[in-house]
């Protein structure tokens, strides 16, 4: 069962259940996880990351602006999204994932860190944020 399908069938249980926000939000999910199949787009959670992404870049914007109720509806979905989505790794075994990229690509200062990111960024597979990674690459090459 594809990801797609399971989003189907979680909409299907929101209809019955009358849960319009979830329904809001899954039809969503359900029509940018269709629009990628269809470009030739193999990768079904790249899209939930980017949708994920997108709501939580919205959530921030409308508080900045004093627009709690949009935030919040922001924030949401992007919470529904989460739940479709692999669990995020922990700090030490990202820190772990760093330390092997680091030492197999022979970094030694701050000027290496693209391909240290090169390696690591297979590994941790779309669990970890790239800001986060890149922060702790930064990190551990400086000191």
């Amino acid at each position: 069962m594809t990801l797609a399908d399971t989003v189907k069938a979680d909409l299907t249980t929101a209809m019955k259940a009358g849960d319009r926000d979830r329904v809001g939000a899954l039809r969503l999910v359900l029509s940018e996880l269709q629009k990628a199949a269809k470009d030739g787009s193999a990768d079904e959670q790249a899209v939930l990351r980017r949708e994920r992404k997108r709501r939580v870049e919205a959530a921030a914007a409308f508080r900045d602006n004093g627009r709690i109720e949009l935030a919040e509806a922001e924030e949401a979905e992007a919470t529904i999204i989460e739940a479709y989505l692999p669990a995020e790794l922990g700090d030490d075994e990202l820190r772990e994932i760093v330390r092997a990229a680091v030492a197999e690509a022979g970094a030694t200062s701050p000027k290496d860190m693209g391909a240290v990111m090169k390696a690591a960024m297979p590994r941790i597979a779309g669990r970890a944020d790239g800001k986060r990674v890149s922060a702790l690459v930064n990190e551990t090459l400086r000191s």
